[in-house]
């Protein structure tokens, strides 16, 4: 059976609620969830699938727990491994950088050899440039955005269909005896 590992970061609790809701959805499947500062580089050896959560802070910068990991971060081997990235971020206060924290952790997935699932349209979402947009892939970020600041009243909404998204992609894997990407 595969294992899925959910890996976070939240400086001012709206990312940790994201998450708890995240994991209420998802239902019976085993998912370990973990705050990102708890996480060490040896840790990602253990698991198949992940799903990461961050927020963008500022000028494009990652969380603060995920910015502390970032070198680390960098070093993992992703081969063989499937990876989710949900992000938040203020598309009106920073469009220009709104959910940057996505693209950045999703090309260092794509770098090291891992397979980014769980794109998101970007069509209804009012920002002006993001990193977490998909060059190749006309329409789409790297994962979930979430704007939490400007349409909270859409977040449960987004986050149900994506988790019935990664449901639907992680299928082929999780009925398999070995993650192929």
């Amino acid at each position: 059976m595969k294992k899925i590992a959910l890996f976070y970061g939240s400086d001012t609790g709206v990312t940790d609620d994201i998450t708890k809701d995240f994991t209420s959805l998802w239902g019976s499947e085993e998912l370990d969830v973990r705050e990102i500062g708890d996480v060490c580089k040896e840790d990602f050896n253990d698991f198949d699938i992940f799903i990461f959560g961050l927020s963008t802070w500022y000028d494009g910068d990652l969380q603060s727990d995920w910015e502390a990991f970032f070198d680390d971060f960098q070093e993992i081997d992703f081969t063989d491994k499937i990876v989710a990235i949900y992000g938040l971020g203020d598309q009106i206060g920073y469009g220009e950088y709104f959910i940057d924290g996505v693209g950045i952790l999703a090309k260092v997935v794509i770098e090291n050899g891992g397979k980014v699932i769980g794109h998101w349209p970007y069509k209804g979402y009012r920002f002006t440039d993001s990193v977490a947009v998909i060059e190749d892939k006309e329409g789409y970020f790297y994962g979930l955005a979430i704007d939490h600041d400007n349409e909270s009243q859409l977040t449960d909404e987004r986050l149900e269909k994506w988790i019935s998204q990664l449901k639907l992609e992680l299928a082929p894997y999780l009925n398999d005896n070995k993650v192929t990407v």
